[in-house]
This record gives C-alpha cells, structure tokens and sequence, in this order.
C-alpha cells in the first residue's frame, strides 16, 4: 500500500512537469516555424519585389502538432498572399495552437511579434489585452 502511495505522488508531480515541458517544447516549434517562414517570405520578395503569389500550402511546413498557421495580407486580411488580387507589400502571419494552457502567436512584416494565451483576442494588428512579445 505504502509503494502505490509513493508511485502516486511520483505521478502527480511528474505528469504535468511532462505536459508543460511539450507545452513549451511545441511553443518553441511554432516560434521557429514562424521565424523560418518569414526568412522564406523575404526571400520571395527579393527575387519578384513584393510578397504576392507566396503559398504557404506549397511549402514544407514543420507545424507542431497542435498549431496551424494563418498568413495573410497585411492591407486587406481576408485575402491570402497568394490571391491574385492581393496588393502584396505586407504580410501577416498567426499561429493558432487547440490547446488553450498554450500560446497563440502573431508575426507581421512590419515587426510585430506577441503572443497571447487567448486566441481570439491575437488579430492581425497586435494581442490585445495580456499580449506579450517574443
């Protein structure tokens, strides 16, 4: 009896130490993907002068298991970068996580970058109230 009694305090300290740790472990992913895309970005902007036509569903993305990203047109955010239609200038770039212990981010090309726990309050032009940089 007292074994199962040890081997239970053991688990619920180690059990969420481990769920923070691939929390974190994600969070970095996400950071990095996005960091990774932009370097991408500019260098779709020096070889045709404007971000317009960049799809991010023809690049190999490494998304963390529980994000996805979101890149759109700075000046009109309904439209992605690879519309036709879309000016092209500027970009901005969300990753939204389903976990919600975990942070949503926002990278723009003109140098945003948060992040927030609440997913709704990260829009494309900053993350609102408890937002932090990164």
């Amino acid at each position: 009896m007292v074994v199962v009694v040890i081997v239970a305090i053991f688990a619920a300290i180690a059990i969420p130490s481990y769920q923070t740790y691939i929390r974190r472990a994600e969070a970095s992913k996400a950071q990095q993907e996005m960091q990774r895309i932009a370097a991408l970005l500019e260098r779709h902007k020096a070889r045709n002068f404007s971000y317009k036509g960049f799809d991010l569903t023809t690049q190999s993305l490494s998304t963390p298991r529980t994000y996805s990203f979101e890149l759109k047109d700075a000046a009109d955010t309904t439209k992605l970068l690879s519309a036709t239609d879309a000016p092209g200038r500027t970009w901005v770039l969300k990753a939204i996580t389903t976990d919600a212990k975990n942070f949503n981010y926002l990278l723009t090309s003109k140098g945003i970058r948060c992040k927030n726990k609440a997913a709704n309050l990260v829009t494309y032009a900053g993350c609102g109230v408890g937002g932090e940089t990164w």
